[in-house]
């Protein structure tokens, strides 16, 4: 949090009447004394050179968080309508909205989920980006169409949300654009924890110092006072907003699938497979029957998709949010409930289309514990957790993180020429602490590969530096 570069020692800031440093609990005396220049060096040199992509992750994502409330007044007359009477059958819906596009595959079908929302019949179609599904929304009281959208991902994202999605996520430079991400992601709770540390360390006359930014007139002290007390109050957050973007990176993302995996927190899968032969839902996505209102198809005896629905609520699916995926080839319909709110209803049934029996039940409370927090971590990232309360959370989020980078290079500006805690501060730290610090540093640099080697570089970097200041001052003295 704190881009700190003293060129000068901190102490003379604090007034002669302060108390000694408030140094963490979980150190001796002595031991944040010598392990304060290292933790001060490493963020100093992050917080310089990564903060340009926290800013732009931070920018995008205080965008993506806003894009919630701005896709309900963009795309108001795709998703709203007057509120009716009765709803049509949804197979009718869905028959209506194949005449408008007859060329699409129907894959999946979005009821309304509260009055007046329309219904969204998912389709697959060449004229769409890669995955991605056009989506076409029916009134479900008069079947008029109000029009057709792409519409990307579990949260059915629309064109400007889905858009900025893309910046926040790479940029929209495909896989060269998803390192700037998870370079980001994977320094930000390094930042936030060494930033914590230092504000915990330094002098002050009392504690509501530390939670409370100072006023008077513009100076360093008085930024320095905002930036730690803001990163104070926004530290839990950043850590949690950077564990969760690691879960679907390219390289840490890996590792974190396989540790997940090896803890038997794995995300169990529904069988939709008509035979009992293992399957899942994802096998659906970009797959769609041709019939939905009942009787024989191409793949066999069909129930319609109504009937499919009714046996499925009568199986347990009650959340107004939901999601039907169409059955294909030796498969059956999937009812998933997508209801994020809490309490959460994230259940999901099977039928068999030929008869309407139920082929596989799963229970969001049957999920490994790990798997329940890797999905509740990244709906939360995503803003679709407990809905505007998440996206204002992530908004506010967003912009301390904006705020804090701000003022870490107003700090390096108004101490310029400054320069970070003199090289070798690594030879302070007593070396039974400092031997489980670097086994840990390369266990993380292992685990999270951009982190370690953005690290390798900043240590290159450093020592080119020492390198040319000794010869810089033997030339001097020669």
């Amino acid at each position: 949090m704190t881009i700190d570069d003293p060129a000068r020692p901190e102490t003379p800031e604090a007034p002669p009447s302060e108390a000694t440093p408030a140094a963490p609990a979980s150190h001796k005396p002595g031991t944040w004394s010598a392990l304060r220049p290292l933790v001060l060096r490493l963020h100093f040199y992050a917080g310089v050179l990564v903060a340009p992509f926290l800013l732009v992750a931070a920018a995008s994502g205080l965008l993506y968080a806003l894009s919630f409330q701005a896709e309900k007044v963009v795309y108001a007359h795709e998703l709203e309508v007057p509120v009716g009477e009765t709803a049509l059958p949804l197979s009718q819906q869905v028959n209506i909205a194949r005449k408008v596009n007859p060329n699409g595959t129907v894959t999946a079908v979005w009821p309304g989920a509260e009055p007046g929302a329309t219904t969204r019949v998912l389709m697959a179609d060449p004229d769409v980006p890669e995955g991605t599904s056009l989506a076409v929304f029916v009134d479900p009281y008069t079947g008029d169409v109000r029009g057709q959208l792409p519409s990307y991902g579990g949260s059915g994202a629309l064109p400007l949300r889905t858009w900025i999605d893309g910046l926040h996520r790479d940029l929209h430079l495909g896989d060269l654009g998803r390192n700037y991400s998870e370079l980001a992601a994977s320094w930000l709770w390094v930042i936030a924890l060494g930033g914590l540390l230092l504000w915990l360390g330094r002098r002050r006359g009392n504690r509501r110092a530390l939670f409370v930014p100072e006023g008077g007139p513009a100076s360093r002290r008085r930024t320095l006072s905002w930036h730690g007390s803001v990163g104070l109050w926004a530290v839990t957050g950043l850590v949690l907003l950077s564990a969760t973007g690691l879960t679907w990176s390219r390289y840490a993302g890996e590792n974190i699938g396989a540790v997940q995996d090896g803890l038997g927190g794995a995300t169990p899968t529904l069988s939709a497979t008509v035979g009992g032969a293992a399957g899942g839902p994802s096998e659906h996505e970009g797959h769609g029957g041709s019939h939905t209102g009942g009787g024989a198809t191409a793949q066999g005896p069909d129930i319609g998709l109504d009937r499919a629905l009714a046996a499925a609520r009568e199986a347990g699916i009650d959340s107004p949010r939901i999601s039907v995926v169409l059955p294909v080839e030796g498969k059956g319909y999937v009812v998933k409930e997508t209801d994020t709110q809490f309490p959460l209803q994230l259940d999901s049934v099977a039928v068999n289309p030929a008869d309407g029996a139920v082929l596989d039940r799963l229970a969001f409370a049957d999920h490994p514990l790990l798997a329940k927090l890797t999905r509740i971590g990244i709906d939360a990232h995503t803003g679709v957790f407990l809905g505007l309360f998440n996206q204002l959370a992530l908004a506010a989020l967003a912009l301390a993180l904006i705020l804090l980078i701000l003022w870490g290079y107003r700090m390096w500006w108004l101490r310029r020429p400054g320069r970070p805690a003199a090289r070798g501060a690594w030879r302070r730290v007593p070396v039974t602490l400092l031997l489980p610090l670097a086994a840990g540093a390369a266990l993380v640099a292992w685990f999270v590969p951009l982190l370690g080697l953005s690290l390798l570089l900043f240590l290159a970097a450093d020592l080119a530096l020492g390198v040319a200041s000794r010869l810089r001052a033997r030339s001097r003295t020669s």
